[in-house]
């Protein structure tokens, strides 16, 4: 069935994910469309391990790397509806590491000249990425390799690395310097992961208890989590960036990958493996008003406020942020608690419709939800960077041309 679409031009979806496959780009795609609640398309080829020539599997299990952040967001605003904090709290009354912050104004990585900032670093700017924090890999200041020589960027690390915990990476976080006043520009950072940890702090759970048992568990998501089951090993993709050695290059294989033991470091922001079955139960959810099945996961009224967008004067992202990379492009974008938000499609020179929220995984997945035409999507595969390629723009391209 091809709901809400016309079936042959759906196969322009099919086609592209073949084109990137069969020409060597990505190991593997996955892609379902759903329509009013039901699936219209899903398309599956490539392979999970290129090397052992094992197919892609339906149920295939995948990194899906930021696209953790949308998770982490809903379960930290289910403690705020539960009225546990609210938005303009302080950072620190719940993390006292990031008491008296300062801003990065000039010296050294490894002498920096800071200065007090000027304004309050709230929960908020936490889940808005207008924290002043940053990621290692920008690679575009000081404070970035910062981030790096404190080996912040732990979700990257190899087996026999020492890894720094939850509660242990967000102190250090809170002892560097920020990249500006809070709420005064936008960076994509590790804001999510202190996000995951203010859950643990206020909701007295572990990060990965409180979602299993908040959000997962309630939609059924039994394949999502920090790690890969022993029983799932099977089913656990391998993954692929582009290198001068090779276009397509394996840098995590599946059989021997960190994603197969529990997770010392659980990143909110970026820890989580999933499918595409599990994923699309998630966006049924957000689609559907925070619901699924009976279970009401959040509130009708905070999903609405989360996926305005929030940034200071209702500025776009191209206008307000300062990242060297971002999972979405910033022209045309807002930005609300944890997800991007469509605002002007023609800026951002894609089909889309205003209010569409979304966000991608640094694995080159993404997902997105359209209220107004009643569609989401979700794409799976694992490639890096996801910069690399214009997948996400083409795939868009090739779904809304198929709507009736």
């Amino acid at each position: 069935m091809s709901l809400g679409f016309d079936e042959g031009r759906l196969q322009r979806v099919a086609e592209l994910c073949d084109r990137y496959v069969d020409g060597g780009k990505f190991p593997c795609a996955q892609v379902q469309l759903s329509h009013q609640g039901n699936v219209a398309f899903r398309y599956t080829t490539g392979w999970s391990d290129i090397e052992s020539k094992n197919p892609l599997r339906e149920d295939a299990i995948f990194r899906i790397y930021s696209m953790t952040k949308p998770i982490t967001s809903i379960g930290l605003m289910q403690l705020y509806e539960k009225a546990e904090f609210i938005l303009e709290d302080p950072v620190a009354k719940y993390l006292p590491a990031f008491a008296d912050p300062q801003v990065l104004v000039g010296g050294s990585y490894l002498n920096p000249v800071t200065r007090p900032a000027q304004t309050e670093l709230t929960i908020r700017d936490m889940l808005l990425h207008t924290s002043g924090l940053t990621y290692g890999f920008h690679y575009s200041n000081n404070l970035d390799k910062m981030y790096r020589e404190s080996k912040f960027a732990s979700i990257w690390g190899k087996k026999g690395d020492e890894i720094e915990t939850l509660e242990e990476t967000t102190n250090k976080l809170g002892e560097m310097p920020l990249l500006f006043d809070p709420g005064t520009s936008w960076n994509y950072s590790m804001s999510t992961d202190v996000c995951g940890r203010l859950i643990e702090v206020i909701s007295g759970r572990a990060l990965d208890e409180y979602l299993e048992e908040h959000v997962l568990g309630p939609l059924g998501m039994d394949d999502t989590g920090f790690y890969v089951k022993d029983a799932n090993n099977g089913r656990f993709t391998s993954n692929y960036a582009i290198t001068p050695k090779s276009p397509l290059t394996r840098i995590d294989a599946a059989e021997d990958s960190p994603y197969l033991e529990p997770q010392v470091f659980l990143s909110g922001g970026g820890g989580m493996v999933s499918t595409t079955d599990d994923y699309q139960r998630f966006v049924d959810m957000l689609i559907n008003g925070g619901e699924l099945e009976g279970e009401r996961v959040i509130g009708r009224h905070t999903l609405d406020f989360m996926t305005l967008n929030h940034l200071p004067g209702g500025v776009t992202l191209n206008e307000l942020g300062q990242s060297t990379f971002t999972e979405t492009a910033m022209e045309g974008m807002g930005f609300g608690l944890g997800f991007s938000v469509l605002v002007n499609p023609a800026a951002n020179a894609a089909l889309g419709s205003v209010g569409e929220f979304a966000w991608g995984g640094a694995a080159s997945t993404r997902f997105w939800v359209d209220s107004l035409e009643k569609i989401t999507c979700v794409f799976m595969t694992q490639f890096m960077p996801s910069s690399h390629y214009p997948i996400r723009r083409e795939l868009k391209a090739a779904v809304y041309q198929a709507l009736k």
